[in-house]
């Protein structure tokens, strides 16, 4: 049996440890030991910006003409690549992401995988909390907001992010996005209670299932697309 490889490893100010390690060709994200994510399964990470991009790629004379993407959570940089490959140029695709060693780790180790993504002219890293980010954002700047930051509302990476579900913060986020604009949740399975917050905040929500892997026979993901 193949050993997994451990790539690199940091701990956050709060306890947090998130490792890297290497398997059979394969990368894998570790949190505290469990498994987060992998480049094995990065068939609904990529989904999420076919969803929340579609509205980008609708082609009529309202489509911007310089799209405008925010990107919560890096990961592994699936759903960046898909954007990037999605929006065309000119573009700006900025990805808030809060931890630096991930920045690094795709810098370095995921290279091989998706390439320079972050050296791409329209790729910009703000290295932040995404509440602070989209607070100190003015309205109607995103054409779309890709999110994928925790399991689902109830099952959280970190007890902080319970904030980014709050009723306040679903409303700065309908400010910030463009009219014809929207919000893509990537969540790990179907969160009936959440999408009923989004409708109560006043968006058009639409649910779609989604699989790990393209493969994959079951669909147990699920992208949330809230429009204003």
């Amino acid at each position: 049996m193949k050993p997994y490889l451990k790539l690199a490893e940091s701990t956050m100010p709060d306890g947090t440890i998130y490792s890297l390690h290497k398997h059979d060709g394969k990368i894998y994200l570790k949190y505290n030991g469990f498994e987060l994510m992998s480049t094995s399964l990065t068939f609904s990470e990529q989904m999420l910006s076919d969803v929340g991009c579609q509205g980008i790629l609708e082609g009529d004379s309202s489509r911007p003409s310089h799209p405008k993407v925010l990107i919560g959570g890096l990961g592994l940089g699936f759903t960046l690549k898909r954007a990037l490959e999605l929006v065309g140029s000119p573009a700006t695709v900025e990805v808030a992401e809060l931890m630096p060693p991930l920045i690094e780790w795709n810098r370095t180790h995921l290279v091989e995988f998706n390439g320079p993504l972050l050296e791409d002219p329209r790729t910009k890293i703000i290295q932040g909390d995404l509440f602070d980010i989209v607070s100190d954002t003015k309205s109607e700047t995103y054409d779309a907001l890709l999110l994928d930051i925790d399991n689902t509302p109830d099952d959280l990476i970190t007890s902080g992010n319970a904030r980014l579900y709050s009723p306040g913060f679903l409303e700065k986020l309908r400010k910030v996005i463009t009219p014809r604009g929207c919000i893509a949740y990537w969540l790990s399975e179907p969160a009936p209670k959440f999408k009923k917050c989004l409708i109560k905040a006043g968006f058009k929500v639409e649910e779609f299932a989604s699989k790990p892997h393209e493969k994959s026979k079951r669909s147990r993901h699920c992208i949330l697309r809230a429009r204003r």
